[in-house]
């Protein structure tokens, strides 16, 4: 498998993929954020996780594409949907319905013509209290500290440092128990991408690295626990959760980002520059 891989392992073991290999990415990643800026509407009190997920897969589906997370490792589901104090690897089901305040990450990976397009981002049931809405806001912006680390010459130990800074500058925790990816024709790959660190520690970002960026803040202490269906990982201390996720190319200059919400929807309140 490894041969037929595109690009080349460097000496780290990351693989550096061709100018030509952005268009598949930017393809897949377009196409993981429409169905996330689709299923906005039909995120509303009363909605079960599973009736999402449904919606999702079904899009998936009519997108000539396909799901990246039914099968895997014996998931079932074409996303994970993520409420309140849970951190992330939620399971749809039918027993899940949102409540009024409730907020929430969908997760969502596509494959289209092989490449993986990988991301999500934070909904709202209603409206948030003060403190959800701090937090995805903190959580948001986190994420945007990562990436405008991302260029080469710079390190991935710049990128955990300064979304660390950020979000406990603002009395939040960063999650340790899991962290981005390396991605392109596979799903996970390295590096391992922590949203935390020493500013300068290696590897060393090169153009031409394709990976995901996406931190899970608490409002509590960074410890999580998964409960024992292996999946659902919680907070330790009950406290709310957020994530937001992009896929990220390095360019000989900076970074594209594959992601991009096309109808601006990415974060909750549709106010944000993602650029």
């Amino acid at each position: 498998m490894e041969g037929n891989l595109p690009g080349h392992l460097n000496k780290d073991g990351i693989r550096i993929h061709s100018k030509d290999d952005f268009a598949g990415m930017h393809a897949a990643g377009r196409l993981a954020a429409n169905i996330l800026d689709r299923i906005t509407d039909h995120v509303v009190p009363g909605v079960t996780t599973l009736e999402l997920d449904t919606l999702i897969h079904q899009m998936v589906i009519d997108a000539g594409a396909k799901s990246a997370t039914v099968g895997y490792k014996g998931y079932q589901h074409a996303s994970c949907i993520s409420i309140n104090h849970v951190v992330c690897h939620g399971i749809p089901s039918e027993k899940k319905k949102l409540n009024a305040g409730d907020i929430l990450n969908i997760d969502v990976t596509v494959i289209v013509d092989g490449w993986f397009g990988d991301t999500s981002r934070m909904y709202v049931a209603g409206q948030p209290n003060r403190k959800a809405a701090r937090l995805m806001d903190i959580t948001h912006d986190a994420l945007f500290q990562g990436i405008a680390q991302v260029k080469p010459g710079n390190t991935f130990g710049d990128i955990g440092a300064a979304i660390q800074r950020y979000a406990e500058a603002h009395r939040c925790s960063v999650v340790r128990d899991f962290c981005g990816h390396g991605l392109g024709r596979v799903f996970h790959a390295a590096p391992n991408v922590l949203h935390y660190g020493r500013w300068g520690s290696k590897p060393v970002l090169e153009p031409g690295m394709f990976f995901t960026i996406e931190p899970m803040i608490n409002l509590g202490r960074p410890e999580t626990k998964v409960l024992d269906d292996d999946w659902t990982a919680v907070t330790r201390d009950r406290s709310l959760s957020a994530q937001f996720e992009h896929s990220i190319g390095v360019t000989e200059d900076g970074c594209e980002i594959f992601t991009l919400s096309p109808a601006g929807r990415f974060h909750p309140t549709w106010k944000r520059d993602e650029t």
